[in-house]
C-alpha cells in the first residue's frame, strides 16, 4: 500500500485539519479530503469518506484499535493505520 505524507495542500492546508485517527469518542468532524492512494482509497470513498461527510467517532475496540465511525448512517471500523489516510476538520470545537 503506497501512502502520501506530503503536507495537505489547499483547502487541507489551513489550519485545524488533522487527519481522521486523531478524533477520539464521541468527537465529530468533517472530511476534507482522502490523499490514500492504491486499493484503499476506493475503498475508504466507497464508505462513505468523502470529502464534505460528517464522521463521528463512536467508540474505541478495548485495546485501542480499531475504531467505530459513523458515517452517513452506517457504523464502519477502521484500524487506525487507515483511519489515519483521511483527512479531516473537527468539528463543534
Amino acid at each position: 500500500m503506497e501512502v502520501s505524507m506530503k503536507k495537505p495542500e489547499g483547502p487541507a492546508a489551513d489550519e485545524g485539519v488533522t487527519t481522521l485517527d486523531r478524533i477520539a469518542p464521541p468527537g465529530t468532524c468533517r472530511v476534507v479530503m482522502v490523499p490514500a492512494r492504491g486499493p484503499i482509497r476506493p475503498r475508504l470513498l466507497a464508505f462513505g469518506f468523502v470529502p464534505g461527510a460528517v464522521v463521528e467517532a463512536v467508540r474505541t475496540a478495548p485495546l485501542g484499535d480499531p475504531v467505530e465511525y459513523r458515517v452517513k448512517g452506517c457504523a464502519i471500523s477502521l484500524r487506525k493505520e487507515d483511519a489515519r489516510l483521511i483527512s479531516v476538520t473537527p468539528e463543534g470545537a
